[in-house]
């Protein structure tokens, strides 16, 4: 196997750091060999085909093409020499219980309303519950105008405040004040928080103890349109846990803005005049004057499906510890017509997954670093970022000596990029480190271009990322080193056009993956140099996960 030292490669990517810039122990121990400095590891594109090709099924969590993925993963792991996270059964397998919910009731919308008495399931609202239950009812439940749903002391916003919302059902905003007013010193102005994600508004209207929530839906500010939400199968998996979710809300849905408008209309307002008044820094929420039924019935599955994680132990900080992470599944065979295809995932994650086992084999031939390096390729993230989740639940280690992580999904197969595009650019510390080595690369740090829509929260990463562990999320960008711009853009919009979660995201041998393979490098530094130093990078001053980073200090300094 041919490699690029890190020495090497960085002069012959265009290093411009001083001469006098001391090398690490990393750099010196490294052969350097000058080959082509687009090729990090020339083993990825046989990765990237094997996972992607019909054989694997399209990678389902609980199928057939799980169980060759699995095999083919941890042979190489165990080729490698990387340790293996179940010691016990001398494998790489983190089993994810998984339960699938298959709704088979869903009644209309009842209100106890005049003017109107009825929203009808799908196309004026979509409703399920997050309990394992095979029946749930609410009756008779008070509607809450609750404004944007977030509390968020950072930011001195409390939508919450002074309301009791036992027994009722809370409305609110999709996205957050920031987007609205594109005013930058309001949360994050057009670029989406956490607060802005309908999981955060589930996740806040149970704290607060409701008994539902109804997020209205707006295709700009969600940055999808209506039939995204109500267009599809309404089968849903969530995590298997022992509570059966009864932690959650009973009932979770969305309603559209002309339904809202005809709710609002009771109070003499419109949708447009309530999301002005939610705006305000003195909003008192509002009873809508009507209260709701609705009752869903559910069947029940449950499932395993394996996070796959080997480790390079630190030779003198073993709990200290550098993420690398990727989802290894995707969406399978069509269930309702088989013969329309195999969703091979090509890009959508072949092409992470392996980049993460590139990194592996990589730093496997290196020598010993002083902290530890975990290689988790997780399961179900088409199914709502499920493995991860049950990963940051789980840690192999405790997530508070979590150095930092770097996720990839959806890597650049288009050829050499000059950007280099973080997705939730302005989080955190981790971009300084980025920057560095992406001037090593005559390249250049670009913010991800439509930060509204929330990718951020949208990926494996962000369930470490809402525990305190700084992430990078980062991939080679649409400015093309020979074609410009517009062919990059071009291939983007050509790729979420025709392939995107369709039969056609398909490995094709003309790539050019000569971009990828850069990217590879950068990820390799940043993570060396992590897994060599004392660093503990952190979250921007500011940022909604500072302070769960800076609460665990004090764990590490036990």
């Amino acid at each position: 196997m041919k490699y690029l030292s890190v020495l090497a490669a960085s002069l012959l990517l265009g290093a411009c750091g001083p001469a006098s810039e001391p090398e690490s122990d990393a750099s010196r121990a490294a052969p350097e060999v000058a080959v082509d400095p687009y090729s990090f590891n020339e083993n990825y594109r046989g990765y990237l085909k094997t996972l992607s090709s019909d054989e694997f099924l399209g990678r389902a969590p609980a199928s057939e093409g799980e169980d060759k993925t699995v095999a083919f993963v941890e042979s190489k792991f165990r080729e490698w020499g990387l340790q293996p996270y179940n010691t016990d059964e001398n494998n790489y397998r983190q089993q994810v219980p998984l339960v699938k919910m298959l709704p088979t009731q869903v009644t209309d919308m009842q209100l106890d309303n005049d003017d109107v008495s009825s929203l009808a399931y799908r196309t004026e609202m979509m409703a399920w519950t997050p309990r394992v239950q095979e029946e749930v009812e609410i009756t008779d439940s008070e509607l809450v105008f609750a404004g944007f749903g977030i509390v968020a002391p950072e930011y001195g916003w409390n939508d919450y405040e002074g309301l009791d919302v036992a027994g009722k059902t809370v409305v609110v905003l999709v996205n957050d004040p920031g987007y609205y007013t594109k005013d930058p010193e309001l949360f994050k102005g057009n670029a989406m928080t956490y607060y802005g994600r309908w999981t955060y508004k589930f996740e806040e209207a149970a704290r607060q103890g409701a008994e539902g929530i109804i997020v209205i839906h707006d295709t700009g500010p969600a940055g999808y349109g209506w039939g995204v939400i109500a267009g599809g199968s309404p089968l849903r998996f969530d995590l298997a846990r022992d509570n059966k979710n009864l932690d959650r809300v009973a009932i979770e849905g969305w309603m559209t803005k002309e339904s809202a408008d005809k709710l609002f209309a009771r109070l003499n307002s419109s949708y447009e005049e309530m999301q002005v008044a939610a705006l305000s820094s003195n909003f008192v929420p509002v009873s809508l004057e009507t209260a709701l039924s609705i009752k869903v019935n559910t069947k029940f599955e449950y499932l395993d499906s394996p996070n796959l994680i080997g480790y390079i132990e630190g030779k003198t900080n073993t709990e200290e510890h550098v993420i690398y992470m990727a989802h290894w599944d995707h969406l399978g065979v069509n269930p309702i017509d088989p013969d329309d295809g195999i969703f091979n995932g090509a890009q959508d994650n072949a092409t992470g997954t392996a980049g993460v086992m590139a990194l592996a084999e990589f730093f496997a031939s290196q020598p010993q670093p002083e902290r530890t390096i975990v290689f988790a390729l997780v399961a179900a993230e088409e199914r709502g970022l499920l493995g991860s989740g049950w990963y940051a639940n789980n840690p192999m280690l405790p997530l508070s000596h979590a150095v930092a992580g770097i996720n990839m999904d959806v890597l650049n197969v288009y050829g050499p990029m000059k950007d280099m595009v973080v997705v939730g650019h302005g989080n955190s510390e981790l971009e300084e480190y980025l920057a560095k080595y992406v001037e090593r690369q005559n390249r250049y740090v670009a913010p991800e271009p439509n930060p509204e829509v929330g990718s951020f929260y949208r990926s494996d990463h962000f369930n470490l990322a809402k525990r305190g562990v700084p992430m990078l999320y980062a991939k080679g960008g649409i400015d093309h080193v020979e074609f410009g711009k517009e062919y990059g853009e071009e291939k983007r919009a050509e790729y979420l056009r025709e392939a995107y979660h369709k039969p056609a995201d398909e490995y094709n041998p003309d790539w050019d993956l000569r971009g990828v393979q850069s990217d590879l490098w950068l990820y390799y530094w940043i993570g060396n140099e992590l897994a060599n130093s004392e660093d503990w990078p952190n979250w921007y001053e500011g940022n909604e996960f500072r302070a769960i980073r800076d609460a665990t200090a004090t764990a590490r300094q036990d």
